[in-house]
Order: C-alpha cells, then sequence, then structure tokens
C-alpha cells in the first residue's frame, strides 16, 4: 500500500482542506506532515465554515484516523482552543487524533523572538504570522528544540527553563530581554496536551500502511514557500513539498503514491515577497473580493493575479503531481476575459521555467488570454454542464502541464466539488 499526498501547488490558501475533506472518505489515515498554526485550512458543509489550524481536515469524518506528524510544530494554547471548539461541535476528537512524540512544541518565548525579529527587520519584512514558526524550527535544526515527548519526562520542566533562559538571551540581543513571558496559559496547555494520545507516529503509520490502511499525508502552506524551493527568503520554514512528508512523518520514499495538488484557478499571496502576474488594479481588488481574499488564520488581504504556468509546471516538477485539482473557478464567472502567464522574459531570453529570481524587474510575464464563462457555477454538479469557456481553460492547463485534471471546485461548500475521474486506486 501507498501513502498518498496532498499539498498545494502556489503561495499557499489553495483550498487543501477542503480537497482532504473531499477525498478522506476514501482513506483510513489522514497525518499532517509539516507546518504549524500559520496554516489555516477552510472547510465548508452544511451551512458551517470550519478553519482548522493544527488538526488534520479528516477530522469530521466518522472513521478516519488523524494524525499530527513528527514535522509539525504545535502551539499547546492553540491546539487546546481548536480542540474544545470542536469537542462543543460535538466532534469526538479524542478518539480520531494522535500526536506524534516527535512533534516540536512553540514555546511562548518564540512567538516573542517571531516578532522581535520581524520588527527588527523594518522593510524588508518577510511576512511572518508571527506565530513562532520560524524560532521552533530554527531551534529544531539548531538541536535545541523541545517535543511533544520531552513532555513525559521527569524533567521537562527543566528543560524548559534551559531553553526559555536561551531565548532571554536572544531576546536581549534586540533589546526585548525584560519582555514579560505569558506562559502560565501555555504550561495549563501542556499539562492538558499530555493527557492526549501521543504515539511514536513513524512506527504507528508503518505498521497501519503495512496492514493495508490508506493514508493521506496533508501538507500545509503551498510549495512555492518551501524553505529550499519557494521564493527564498519569502517563504515559511519547512518542507511544504511532497518530499516533506516522507520527513514530517517518517514514510519512506518508495512509500509515496500519487500525489495530489491543489491550486486555484488565479494566483493569490499573502505578505511579502514576489508575484510576477500580480494584478494591483481594480480587477485584482474585485477578484479579492468576490473570492474573500482574506487570510483564514491572521486576516490579512491577499494578492491577487493571474494563473502563472511556468511556477505552476515547476511545482508539478518537484512535487510529482499525479492529479490537478483546480479551485476557485466560480470567482472567475463574469470576467471579460482571462490570461494566463506562459512565459517569462527574462534577461537572458525567454524562458517556461521558473528562474532562480523572480523579483520585481527581473522577469515579465508573457500572457495569453481566454474568454471568460459568464454562468454562475455554484449550483453546476456534473463536469458536463460546465461551460465551454471554462472547459476550454481546464483543457488548456491539462494539456500545458501534461497532468490530468481530477477535480473543479465551483465553491466552498464540500458538495460544490466536481469530480471528473477517479481519484483513489
Amino acid at each position: 500500500m501507498k501513502v498518498d499526498v496532498l499539498l498545494g501547488m502556489q503561495w499557499g490558501d489553495e483550498g487543501k482542506g477542503k480537497i482532504v475533506d473531499v477525498l478522506s472518505p476514501d482513506y483510513d489515515i489522514i497525518a499532517r506532515f509539516q507546518g504549524g498554526p500559520n496554516a489555516g485550512h477552510t472547510l465548508e458543509f452544511e451551512g458551517i465554515k470550519h478553519v482548522l489550524h493544527t488538526i488534520p481536515s479528516g477530522i469530521f469524518r466518522d472513521g478516519v484516523l488523524n494524525i499530527i506528524g513528527n514535522g509539525v510544530v504545535i502551539d499547546p494554547i492553540i491546539l487546546l482552543k481548536e480542540v474544545s471548539t470542536l469537542e462543543d461541535m460535538g466532534v469526538d476528537v479524542r478518539s480520531k487524533l494522535l500526536i506524534s512524540k516527535k512533534a516540536h512544541l512553540i514555546l511562548p518565548t518564540h512567538k516573542l523572538l517571531d516578532k522581535a525579529s520581524e520588527e527588527a527587520k523594518g522593510g524588508k519584512k518577510i511576512g511572518s504570522t508571527l506565530k513562532g514558526i520560524g524560532p521552533t524550527y530554527m531551534d529544531k535544526t539548531g538541536r535545541n528544540g523541545f517535543r511533544v515527548g520531552d513532555l513525559l519526562s521527569e524533567d521537562f520542566e527543566q528543560r524548559y527553563r534551559a531553553l526559555v533562559e536561551k531565548h532571554r538571551h536572544l531576546l536581549s540581543l534586540y533589546n526585548k530581554q525584560d519582555e514579560e513571558i505569558p506562559e502560565t496559559e501555555w504550561l495549563k496547555a501542556v499539562q492538558w496536551l499530555k493527557t492526549m494520545t501521543i504515539v511514536d507516529s513513524e512506527h504507528f503509520l508503518n505498521k497501519a500502511v503495512k496492514d493495508g490502511k490508506k493514508v493521506l499525508a496533508e501538507g500545509a502552506q503551498g510549495a512555492l514557500l518551501d524553505i529550499d524551493f519557494g521564493t527564498y527568503p519569502y517563504v515559511t520554514s519547512s518542507n511544504t513539498v511532497s518530499a516533506g512528508a516522507c520527513t514530517g512523518l517518517g514514510i519512506a520514499p518508495n512509500r509515496i503514491g500519487e500525489v495530489h495538488g491543489i491550486f486555484k484557478a488565479y494566483c493569490t499571496r499573502v505578505g511579502s515577497g514576489p508575484f510576477p502576474t500580480e494584478l494591483t488594479d481594480d480587477l485584482g481588488a474585485l477578484i479579492q473580493k468576490k473570492g474573500n481574499e482574506f487570510g483564514a488564520t491572521t486576516g490579512r488581504p491577499r494578492r491577487c493575479g493571474w494563473l502563472d504556468l511556468p511556477a505552476l509546471n515547476y511545482s508539478a516538477m518537484i512535487n510529482g503531481v499525479t492529479h490537478l485539482h483546480m479551485m476557485k473557478a466560480d470567482v472567475l464567472s463574469g470576467l471579460d476575459e482571462i490570461k494566463v502567464c506562459t512565459h517569462y522574459k527574462t534577461a537572458e531570453g525567454k524562458t517556461s521555467d521558473l528562474p532562480f529570481s523572480i523579483d520585481e524587474g527581473k522577469v515579465e510575464p508573457v500572457y495569453v488570454s481566454f474568454p471568460c464563462w459568464k454562468e454562475d457555477l455554484t449550483g453546476i454538479t456534473e463536469y458536463r454542464d460546465l461551460p465551454k469557456e471554462l472547459n476550454a481553460y481546464v483543457e488548456f492547463i491539462e494539456k500545458s502541464t501534461g497532468i490530468p485534471m481530477s477535480i473543479v471546485s465551483v465553491g466552498p461548500d464540500r458538495s460544490q466539488t466536481i469530480a471528473r475521474q477517479a481519484l483513489v486506486a
């Protein structure tokens, strides 16, 4: 049995949570493999909108087990609030959620360091969510991290205090050493965390795969925010690509099966960083409004622009994408035309590859135009009923990427999902 992977192909916010929710009845286990509470996976069904930050998006499905893998960084306070909210809605979280002992914990001082570092950058801010993600991953790679399994040790408080003192020293470099550390709520939250089901997730998952269980690895953020392959330095602090499922869950590369790539019918980006196809005019503002393009985690407005094929093909290449799922086709309904970037003009000439740098002034997008559909898509349930203009758009993307389009989403609700072919073997 193989482990399938689902991830975003752009700069995040592609709609991964919805598609995990749609696919999860076909799986036994949904396992989150990277990121932290900077993620905001939005699911909508039965007229209710749900936003998950740490918990995998299969949590609402009966009979589906959810695992927070070792590659995730956890804020105990946020996780406690998330679990409590779900339990208040009648979701039996405890019976369906496992947490890896090797997942790292976000301390209150990690968030103070995140804020101090971002403030020090001045006009060159990365666009951090200030959730402490970056400093936590820095401690992880610096071999100073504090893991969920450490909570079970007799000297966990001494370990915690030692790391806090290190952080106080680092804060002194920003003249923030006297910052008050809001740790009371955190210490209560970690005591609660110890009551959850904490496991050696790599052993659990590999045994499940060996026993024939179907596993879907769920990514956060997007491939263009990957620490190695994204638009560095305007990236996140973890590996968001499919290879991250191996290190974030303890799954061998030869265990990876289908790779589901999620992308919007257009592009968005939150915070700083290059965005060659960005629309800074009224049309960009219109798409932002129609698409409700505001961060699920931060509320920040998302920058909007046309679909970028060099970036999409790059993402498909490094992830080994086998299925494309296009989101928010309904948002583009009624536009006069749709543009797609097919190439870049660079100092070296015209290219369809993603260059080392796509900073402003380094690349100029080359576009092709398509007539747009005028129909409201939100009530359509069959692919054959979609407008011919949308069919042409889908087929162009398929031909340009060489990858089949398996899903076209025509609205935020789980029911507004049109499948074109079988998704799970």
